[in-house]
């Protein structure tokens, strides 16, 4: 018997207002569970930043009332940010075969597997809590093993689609859980938390089966070496390429260290399924002919690191790219990656490859439910709230306007920012505060480190450059002993701007001959003197802004 106080809170840490770092808490009285711990790729203006993940210190105060972190899949952007978050909250988590390897991967990178509690469980398994219950329902996604999860609550279910697709003819033959779906809406859902990342896009997505007849198709015939790129976790799509490969008599060798770590765990899991006999190591691929070779290699988005750029680039040790080549994209580019991609194909073309890719052959297929799959789901589970995630606010508002169309009372939706607290009864829906969120910067080994002063630096040396300035000074007198001395980088090339940079240190010398007259003996005020005096006379000689850096050695 619930009271009319009663509520359950959705509070998204990620994965609105974005693409990744997908996030969601809820809650029900004194218990939280957390859905997914993703990050995601650095914007164009975190000069240096490796990845960013969410800003879990809501998480921290609340520790001891989380009763564990449910993932839904094994993409980086849900369960990238794990063992940075395990480290400061030590739950257990929960998660299905592939994706907890995928997890216990990547806690032992970080040193950490030992002290973690990963979980396996499979479609259909409920987890039992005091208050809740979570149950794992199949779903189809461009990885194998994914979930939504139906929340349990005295108020009704919550469910959490996380990314999905319906596609009546997968690879692996295990077809979405609609009918669960379907008695979850009988029952009543109390909110959907549903993925909008292709909310935009009219009609279905197309089935991930149709890409191996494509594979078949641009196979055929070429009489070189096929390399081809897709992401590593689409185990699915992996076993496509195998299968097209192997048809045409080709061996199969892998590139790359993400494709060199999955694919023996899916092998060895039953997720991928070749006889060995076909599997060659990278550094045999010269024993065999051209037209026996097919090259599986991670680097499908131009990652400057990834193993397909470094054969673009000829800095690849064991694979050179040739005339005869031809070179498959079996992917399409993640927002803000086009470029790299392009510049990468473009490499490849150079050195005489045959370049394949998405818009011109029909070799990727999304792992997101496009409009009239996300209206079947809405269909099936009738819920009387929508909370839209999984997306920048255009997809958001445009899943709220489809939900709307639909039926929905607009006053039953909220559209949520990252850290907003959002309150679900049984009378209605809404947002009653908000919580710590935002970006926490991972560069290296540090966490959360660097912030915007930060950036903003980076940034300023990236555009201007620096300059600094070196002058020996008298401690007593404040007099100059030696300089000062102009050492520039990123500004101008000194040999070519010999006349810039004396007389620069003109100016300086002069500025601080003034004050030693004025008796300023305080190096703080003699640094701004010198910042200042520099910065006015080479933005009036250069109209650049250079970052001046002040250096004073007492003697």
């Amino acid at each position: 018997m619930t009271k009319e106080k009663d509520n359950v809170k959705i509070i998204p840490l990620g994965g609105t207002n974005e693409i990744g770092k997908n996030m969601t808490v809820v809650e029900y009285k004194d218990e939280i569970i957390v859905v997914d711990s993703g990050l995601k790729f650095p914007d164009d203006d975190m000069l240096g930043i490796d990845v960013v993940i969410p800003d879990v210190s809501y998480l921290v105060k609340n520790k001891d009332r989380i009763k564990g972190i449910f993932i839904t899949h094994g993409h980086e952007d849900h369960i990238g940010a794990l063992p940075y978050v395990l480290k400061q909250v030590n739950v257990p988590v929960y998660a299905t075969k592939l994706t907890a390897a995928l997890i216990n991967l990547k806690l032992t990178e970080h040193r950490i597997q030992d002290v973690v509690t990963v979980n396996i469980v499979k479609a259909k398994d409920t987890i039992k809590l005091e208050k809740m219950s979570v149950e794992f329902i199949k779903v189809n996604h461009s990885i194998a093993d994914s979930c939504a999860l139906a929340i349990h609550t005295p108020l009704g279910a919550v469910i959490h689609t996380g990314d999905f697709k319906v596609d009546f003819t997968p690879v692996d033959g295990e077809v979405i859980d609609l009918q669960r779906f379907a008695e979850l809406g009988k029952r009543g859902v109390l909110a959907l938390l549903c993925d909008s990342t292709n909310v935009e896009r009219e009609g279905y997505t197309i089935s991930e089966s149709s890409v191996g007849e494509s594979f078949k198709r641009i196979f055929h015939g070429v009489r070189g070496r096929i390399i081809i790129s897709t992401f590593a976790s689409n185990v699915h799509r992996i076993q496509q390429i195998i299968e097209a490969g192997v048809a045409q008599g080709r061996k199969i060798a892998v590139s790359g260290r993400s494709m060199e770590n999955i694919i023996p765990i899916a092998l060895d899991l039953g997720y991928l399924s070749v006889d060995e006999k076909h599997l060659i190591s990278i550094d045999d691929i010269k024993k065999y002919p051209d037209n026996q070779v097919l090259i599986i290699t991670t680097g499908s988005q131009g990652e400057p690191m990834a193993a397909l750029s470094r054969m673009a680039n000829n800095m690849h040790r064991k694979i050179q790219v040739k005339p005869g080549d031809t070179v498959v994209f079996s992917s399409s580019p993640i927002p803000g990656n086009e470029k790299p991609i392009f510049r990468t194909i473009d490499r490849l073309s150079k050195l005489g490859a045959e370049v394949v890719y998405g818009k011109l052959e029909s070799i990727h297929v999304s792992g997101h439910a496009c409009k009239e799959e996300i209206k079947l789901i809405h269909t099936l589970t009738r819920p009387k709230h929508l909370v839209p995630l999984h997306g920048e606010f255009r997809m958001l508002k445009e899943h709220r306007d489809l939900a709307i169309k639909m039926g929905m009372n607009p006053s039953s939706i909220v559209l949520p920012e990252n850290g907003d607290v959002i309150e679900v009864h049984r009378r209605g829906i809404k947002k009653t505060g908000t919580v710590n969120s935002g970006h926490v910067l991972i560069d290296g080994l540090g966490v959360g480190d660097v912030g915007r002063i930060v950036l903003r630096d980076r940034k300023h040396l990236s555009e201007d450059g620096i300059i600094t300035v070196v002058v020996t000074m008298d401690k007593e007198s404040a007099s100059v002993v030696a300089g000062p001395d102009i050492i520039t980088r990123g500004f101008v090339y000194v040999k070519e701007a010999e006349a810039l940079m004396e007389s620069s240190r003109k100016v300086v010398a002069q500025a601080l001959y003034e004050c030693e007259d004025k008796q300023i003996t305080d190096w703080n005020v003699l640094k701004n003197i010198i910042k200042d005096t520099l910065k006015n006379h080479l933005y009036e000689k250069t109209m650049r802004r250079p970052m001046i850096l002040p250096i004073i050695m007492e003697v």
